[in-house]
C-alpha cells in the first residue's frame, strides 16, 4: 500500500516528465550515472528476505552486553523493569520511523541517505562520517569482550600475545563471510541469531518457571525518588537499543524494501525487546539480590540455579561468543554499506563504491584493518586508557545519526504537500517522529558529559575529510 503520510518535496508534478538519471541527487553533482544497488548476477551475492533482515536487526541490537545487564541495573531494584519498558517505547518509536523513512528512499545507506536528502552534503557527511566511526571502533570493543567470554572455554592465562591473536580472530572471521559476499552474510546473520537466542530464551522462559518472588529484592533499592531511579537504570540501559537502523542501513540488499525495511525493524526491535524484558525479569527471580548485586555472570548463576551444577558458565559463555560473533558480522557490513551509501555521493573515497558479491570489499577491509589496530593498540599498550575513551565517543556518535535522521523525517513531514497527505497520516507519523526524536536526545544526555565533550571533537575532526573531498569534486 502507498504510503500518503511521508510525501516526498520534490515529488514531480503530474504530467511533467520523470527525471533522468544524472537528476538524482546522488549523482547530480559528479554527472554520471549511478552505480547499481547490488551486483546481482553474482551467484555470491543475495538480497535479504524479510528472516534474514530481521535477524540482522536482533543481531545486532544484542551483542555481548546483555549477559550482564541484570547485574548492571539490579543496584536500582526492580522499577529498573519500568526503564525497560520505557526505553523500549522509545526503541519501537524510532523503528516505525526508519520504516517510514525506508519507505519513501529505499536505497543502501539508512540514516545518511535521509539526512542528506533533507539537508544536504555536510549534514549526510556527519551522520555517514559518526556512524562508519561508531561501527570500526565498536567492532574493536565487541572483539575484547569476546576475548573475556573465550576464557572460559580455552583459558588464555591472562597472555596479552594469546588475547589479542584471540580478538584478532573473532574479528576477521566475519570479515571473512563478509568478502564472501551477501549470501554468506546472509547465512551467518541467521544462524548466528537462531543461536544465541536459543539459550537466551531457554532463562527467559524456563526461569518463569523457577521463579520466585522472594529474589526480586525491592521495588526501588535506592534513595531518592522513583523518576531518579528510573533514570538512573536507564542511562544504563538507554544503549541497549542501538542497531535498530540496520535493515534501514541495508535497504539496498533488501528483497523489497519499502515493504520488508520496516517490517524487520519492528520485528527485530520487538524481538531484542522481548529477550531483554523476559531475560532480566528471568534473572531477577531466580538470582537472589544479594547475590546478584555482586554477580559478574547473572545468566550463569540463573542457570545453575534452575538446573544445578556449575556448568551454566561454559554455556553462557558459548552464547556470548555466538551472539558477540553474529553483531560483528552485521556491524562490519553496517559499516561497508554506509561508507558505499557516502562513495557513491562523492563524499567518502571513491574505492568504497566498488561492491563485489553484493559487498563494499574495500570497505570491509578498511573497517577490519582499522578495528584490529585498535585492538593491537590496546593490549600493546598495557593499557585500556585510550581504547575507553574511543569506545565511551562511540556512544556518542552512535546517536548522532538517529538525532539527524528523526529530524529529517520531520522536515519531509512539515515541508510536505499536504493537500495530498491525509490528516490523520501525518499527526500520527508526526507523534512518531516526535518521540523518536525526544528518544534519540534522550539517548545523547545519558552518554554523559564526557563522551559528548569528546564526541563532538571527534565529529567535527571529519570536516577536514569533508573539505578535502569537496574539494576533489571542485576540481573535476
Amino acid at each position: 500500500m502507498h504510503d500518503t503520510g511521508t510525501v516526498s518535496p520534490s515529488a514531480p508534478a503530474p504530467g511533467s516528465p520523470a527525471p533522468t538519471p544524472t537528476q538524482d541527487p546522488a549523482c547530480a553533482r559528479t554527472g554520471h550515472l549511478p552505480p547499481p544497488e547490488q551486483d546481482g548476477n553474482s551467484r555470491h551475492a543475495r538480497r535479504f528476505g524479510l528472516p534474514v533482515a530481521t535477524a540482522l536487526v536482533m543481531g545486532n541490537i544484542i551483542g555481548g552486553g546483555i549477559f550482564l545487564l541484570p547485574a548492571s541495573v539490579a543496584p536500582y531494584g526492580t522499577i529498573s523493569l519500568v526503564a525497560f519498558g520505557v526505553l523500549t517505547i522509545g526503541a519501537i518509536a524510532l523503528a516505525l520511523v526508519f520504516g517510514r523513512l525506508a519507505q519513501r528512499d529505499p536505497r543502501t545507506g539508512g540514516p545518511y541517505v535521509y539526512v542528506r536528502e533533507a539537508f544536504g552534503d555536510f549534514a549526510g557527511f556527519l551522520a555517514a562520517w559518526s556512524y562508519w566511526i561508531t561501527s570500526w571502533v565498536s567492532n574493536a570493543a565487541l572483539a575484547v569482550t569476546a576475548v573475556g567470554y573465550l576464557d572460559v572455554l580455552l583459558p588464555l592465562h591472562g597472555s596479552p600475545w594469546l588475547m589479542m591473536t584471540a580478538a584478532l580472530v573473532v574479528q576477521w572471521l566475519p570479515a571473512l563471510a563478509n568478502l564472501a559476499g551477501t549470501r554468506y552474510v546472509g547465512a551467518v546473520q541467521l544462524v548466528s541469531t537462531v543461536l544465541k537466542f536459543a539459550p537466551l530464551l531457554l532463562v527467559a522462559i524456563g526461569g518463569l518457571f523457577f521463579f520466585d518472588p522472594d529474589n526480586l529484592g525491592p521495588f526501588q533499592a535506592t534513595e531518592g525518588g522513583a523518576l531518579g531511579a528510573v533514570s538512573a537504570s536507564a542511562a544504563i540501559l538507554l544503549f541497549s537499543y542501538l542497531g535498530v537502523e540496520s535493515a534501514a542501513v541495508s535497504a539496498g540488499e533488501v528483497r523489497n524494501p519499502r515493504r520488508n525495511v520496516g517490517r524487520a525493524t519492528v520485528l527485530g526491535t520487538l524481538g531484542a525487546a522481548l529477550v531483554y524484558l523476559l531475560g532480566t525479569l528471568a534473572v531477577f527471580g531466580t538470582v537472589a539480590h544479594d547475590e546478584l548485586l555482586t554477580s559478574s555472570a547473572p545468566f550463569s548463576d540463573a542457570v545453575n540455579a534452575m538446573f544445578g551444577g556449575t556448568w551454566g558458565g561454559a554455556a553462557v559463555a558459548c552464547a556470548a561468543l555466538v551472539s558477540i560473533v553474529g553483531a560483528l558480522n552485521g556491524w562490519t557490513l553496517l559499516s561497508a554499506q554506509t561508507a558505499y551509501a557516502a562513495a557513491r555521493d562523492g563524499l567518502f573515497p571513491a574505492r568504497f563504491a566498488v561492491k563485489r558479491r553484493g559487498v563494499s570489499t574495500f570497505g570491509v577491509i578498511v573497517t577490519v584493518v582499522l578495528a584490529s589496530l585498535l585492538t593491537v593498540y590496546n593490549y600493546m599498550a598495557g593499557t585500556a586508557q585510550v581504547f575507553e575513551i574511543l569506545v565511551l565517543i562511540t556512544t556518542f556518535t552512535a546517536t548522532v545519526p538517529y538525532l539527524l535522521a528523526t529530524a529529517a523525517q520531520l522536515y519531509f513531514l512539515v515541508s510536505g504537500q499536504r493537500d495530498r497527505v491525509r490528516p490523520a497520516r501525518l499527526a500520527r507519523d508526526t507523534v512518531l517522529a516526535l518521540a523518536a526524536f525526544g528518544f534519540s536526545m534522550w539517548l545523547l544526555a545519558g552518554s554523559g558529559y564526557a563522551a559528548v565533550y569528546q564526541g563532538v571533537l571527534f565529529l567535527f575532526a571529519g570536516v577536514l575529510v569533508y573539505a578535502w573531498m569537496s574539494a576533489r569534486k571542485a576540481r573535476t
